[in-house]
Formats: structure tokens, C-alpha cells, sequence
């Protein structure tokens, strides 16, 4: 069997739908790699508000019934808690991603802009080609 994969975290910021207005942050931990299928799922996520006063872990049931499995090593559940105590510290600290959180909140899709698609279909080709200048 291969070698286990290491885990990484992210934080991005997530809008309400067509307005574009910050809906609040959310912290995601999961494997790089999978090696399995169906085991790039999220290990350890949560949601902090557009506000920065409130967070919330999510799935913290599912999280504890994988650990009892083993399904998540210890390794991998040590890099899940230094995740969430960065992310706390970063938004006590009002530092990172949450430093520019009230310039963040501002910001708005310009409709104007061209749908973005991903590449590889013909769809999208003929769509990026009538969209260019």
C-alpha cells in the first residue's frame, strides 16, 4: 500500500448567491492526496461569520465516529487541532486571511465579468472564444 498522504488546511471566504455579499469564512482540513476513493473528504472543518464574533466546527459527530474507526490517525487528528488553534488565534488576533476581513466583506462579483469555466469542454472553449477580444 502506498504511503498515507498529509494533510492540509485552507481558509476561504464564501458570498450569498447572485448578491455576492460575504457570508462568512470557512476553514477546511483534509488529506492532499486521497488514495482511496472516496477518501478526500473534509477532516475538521468550520465556519467562522462575516462578522469574525461567532465560529462553529462542523461535523464534529462524523469527525469523532472516523477517529473511533481510525479511519483519521493521530498524526492526522494533530494537524487537525493545530489547524483549528491557528485559525482561533488568527481570528483573536484579527491576523492572516482575517487581517483584511472588513475589506473582504466589501468586495462583489462585477457582472459584467464573463462566466468562468473550467477547461476541457467544447462548451466552454466556444464560450471562452466568444467572450475574448
Amino acid at each position: 500500500m502506498g504511503q498515507r498522504a498529509t494533510t492540509k488546511a485552507s481558509i476561504g471566504r464564501f458570498a450569498r448567491s447572485g448578491r455576492g455579499r460575504l457570508r462568512g469564512w470557512l476553514r477546511q482540513v483534509g488529506r492532499a492526496h486521497a488514495e482511496e476513493a472516496g477518501d478526500a473528504g473534509l477532516r475538521g472543518g468550520g465556519v467562522v461569520d462575516a462578522g469574525l464574533d461567532h465560529y462553529e466546527w462542523k461535523d464534529e459527530d462524523e469527525y469523532a465516529h472516523v477517529r473511533r474507526l481510525g479511519i483519521i490517525t493521530d498524526t492526522e487528528h494533530r494537524a487537525v487541532d493545530a489547524a483549528r488553534e491557528e485559525t482561533l488565534g488568527m481570528l483573536a488576533s484579527r491576523t492572516g486571511v482575517f487581517a483584511d476581513a472588513d475589506r473582504w466583506a466589501t468586495w462583489r462579483w462585477n457582472e459584467a465579468w464573463p462566466t468562468p469555466y473550467l477547461p476541457g469542454s467544447a462548451e466552454a472553449a466556444e464560450g471562452a472564444a466568444s467572450t475574448s477580444v
